[in-house]
């Protein structure tokens, strides 16, 4: 039997093909926001799904961005409220983005939530944007002139405070900060167990993940930057993917929903590489994460959830790596949509 961790190690992340096709294609660097008159703007029909639960707080906001977004073509945005008791349907349903909105009856998680809004989607690209991320302007356009059938494409989130935002109110005037996420600018404890790895520190590290892993490529064949390796690296706070092969994986798994918070995104980012995608950073591609009230609260729920999660990632590691579900994930989420409420 051939695993999921057997295939990682067979899988190079060697993309520079790409970006140098696109870069000789389009006259700007890859790294560089787009333009709305780039002539590969309507490279890719691109659908923005957002799973929501509990994002009064910020809802408006994000969705406030993506009417603003500059790109010149129509972006279909997906809402899948995972039946929230706050505001949040009443912003999907109203909000004139939003193409369709559904609310779930009971709480299945945002991993569940975002495979219904793929199965509702009809983009060829489907770009994840938490219910709690403001994109820059430039954002659909860097993503619809870039994607392809065999690229995820990962962005970034720069924090911040409720205190500082207040309600997605009262944003910072400059650009969201590339170094603020934590793939960019890591710097782990000493003598501490990392979660992920198991590795300890004996000394700090100022740690650089994307730069001294010069943007993702050293980390293919199941390499590893100190804690992090490349599925780690896909992150669904900002991240576009070709639909059909999230579908053909199987979506998230909704197992990873039933144990609480966690690596149901690094899953996902596993089964893609294995299926031959290669992981390219965007770091044009960075938005405000909006913290709720009460932020640390929340963290504190669902790091608890983390051990479980991580324990259950690196079990489904050792299992064939899923293939040609389409199918089986159309029908789950048939059913599961004739039990939704239709916002919009």
């Amino acid at each position: 039997m051939t695993t999921l961790r057997t295939e990682l190690i067979h899988r190079s992340n060697a993309y520079t093909p790409n970006t140098a096709g696109f870069e000789a294609i389009a006259g700007i660097g890859w790294h560089q926001p787009t333009q709305p008159d780039c002539r590969l703007s309507a490279a890719r029909t691109v659908s923005v799904v957002i799973p929501a639960h509990q994002v009064g707080h910020s809802l408006s906001a994000v969705l406030d961005a993506l009417a603003g977004q500059h790109h010149p073509h129509p972006i279909e945005v997906i809402v899948v409220d995972d039946a929230s008791t706050d505001d949040t349907t009443t912003i999907a349903a109203a909000h004139p983005v939003v193409t369709r909105a559904v609310r779930l009856p009971r709480r299945h998680g945002a991993g569940t939530a975002r495979t219904l809004g793929t199965h509702l989607a009809t983009g060829e690209t489907v770009l994840f944007l938490d219910g709690d991320i403001v994109l820059p302007p430039h954002v659909v356009t860097d993503v619809a002139a870039r994607a392809t059938d065999t690229a995820v494409l990962v962005g970034f989130r720069h924090n911040l405070p409720y205190s500082t935002h207040q309600d997605g109110r009262h944003l910072p005037g400059e650009s969201p900060a590339l170094a603020a996420d934590h793939r960019v600018t890591w710097r782990p404890p000493v003598g501490v167990t990392l979660p992920y790895s198991g590795l300890i520190l004996a000394e700090s590290l100022d740690g650089r993940p994307l730069d001294h892993t010069r943007d993702l490529l050293d980390l293919g064949h199941g390499a590893r930057y100190h804690d992090w390796d490349l599925p780690r690296m896909v992150v669904t706070a900002v991240l576009a993917v070709p639909r059909v092969a999230v579908l053909d994986v199987g979506g998230f798994e909704p197992s990873f929903d039933r144990l609480g918070w966690g690596m149901e995104d690094t899953y996902l980012g596993a089964c893609l590489i294995a299926a031959g995608l290669l992981v390219i950073p965007l770091r044009q591609a960075v938005g405000y994460h909006l913290d709720p009230p009460d932020a640390a609260a929340q963290w504190h729920r669902k790091l608890a959830a983390w051990p479980a999660t991580l324990a259950h990632y690196r079990a489904l590691l050792d299992q064939p790596a899923p293939r040609g579900r389409t199918d089986q994930v159309r029908h789950t989420m048939t059913t599961l949509l004739d039990t939704c409420e239709d916002l919009r």
